[in-house]
């Protein structure tokens, strides 16, 4: 019997890559990439036509368009429309093709702002979602829905994963449009080169927010999306089928700062501009669901951190800076 294939949409994002590196750890699957040069997501008959041509067992849908606060205000439109086209094709295209497995990535910003914490899956559009990237987590939720609509109308196993902020090895360093790991990973490392006498950090500082390693994460994933069907629905519902993903700790954007500023060695002041948008004041994932369906994070925040800065510093020119 010949090994399964699994393609893995995304595999060059920070998350998409960190799941061919635990895929290929595991073994006994054969990966299946292609590059946005070799297949535009965005287009229907691309995807289609990708989908015909390959034999395809399952699939791990991590492509998407990512930002920050900043980039996800600029860019409303783009965030929207991108990843609403890459998952309606990509899921299309899988149950068109036969594809009985799909593992769909969506995002903790499903949830509404005001979500009591830790969130639960159950709070999925209970309430107003967070205006700074509400056009993201509208896509996202379409993401979760077109998943348990193919489930419901045709008896596909289409699973999906909402992870909590992500950051590590692979990740976006744009002085703008990065989250806030990588931004500050950035503004403490050459601030600490060019020995600053501060380092300035958007927003009050008093917000806060659940951190997971992307290994972490790909672990995760790769759990979820072997898990035998019985196992899955046990803990979920036709129309609440998603899974959190997290560590179930988090920290104010404060404790981050500072913890960042210890691991790349910068040793000035530190100032909050409470100018700039803080968004949701807290994001706590409940990973009870996940916990009950076997798998735990392992690596902690700082362990974490010191890893994705020698990520950084080996890759600094490459970094997308």
């Amino acid at each position: 019997m010949s090994e399964p294939t699994v393609f893995v949409a995304g595999h060059r994002g920070m998350v998409g890559s960190a799941i061919v590196r635990r895929l290929q750890a595991l073994g006994g699957v054969r990966i299946l990439t292609a590059s946005r040069a070799e297949l535009d997501l965005g287009s229907q008959a691309a995807v289609q036509a990708f989908f015909a041509a390959q034999r395809i067992d399952h699939v791990v849908l991590a492509a998407a368009k990512v930002g920050g606060i900043h980039a996800n205000n600029t860019y409303p439109a783009e965030f929207i429309y991108e990843n609403l086209m890459i998952q309606a094709n990509v899921i299309h295209a899988a149950h068109t093709a036969g594809v009985q497995r799909l593992l769909f990535l969506g995002s903790s910003c499903i949830y509404p702002r005001m979500a009591p914490q830790p969130m639960r899956e159950d709070a999925l559009l209970t309430g107003t979602l967070e205006c700074t990237n509400e056009p993201y987590a509208i896509a996202k939720i379409a993401g979760i829905k077109l998943c348990e609509s193919y489930n419901r109308q045709h008896g596909r196993d289409y699973r999906s994963v909402m992870p909590t902020n992500l950051y590590g090895p692979g990740d976006n360093f744009h002085p703008d449009n990065s989250h806030v790991i990588p931004a500050l990973i950035r503004r403490f490392h050459e601030a600490a080169r060019a020995e600053a006498p501060e380092v300035v950090v958007w927003g009050s500082g008093t917000p806060m927010r659940e951190f997971l390693h992307v290994d972490d994460m790909a672990a995760a994933s790769v759990h979820v999306m072997n898990l035998p069907a019985a196992d899955y629905q046990a803990h979920t519902q036709p129309m609440l089928s998603h899974i959190n993903v997290g560590t179930g700790v988090d920290c104010t954007i404060r404790e981050l700062a500072e913890t960042v500023a210890r691991v790349t060695g910068f040793r000035g002041a530190l100032r909050f501009d409470a100018s700039k948008p803080d968004g949701t004041p807290r994001k706590l994932m409940d990973v009870s669901r996940l916990k009950a369906l076997g798998w735990e994070a392992r690596i902690g925040l700082e362990d974490g951190l010191r890893d994705a800065y020698r990520w950084f510093l080996a890759n600094y020119a490459e970094a997308r800076l």
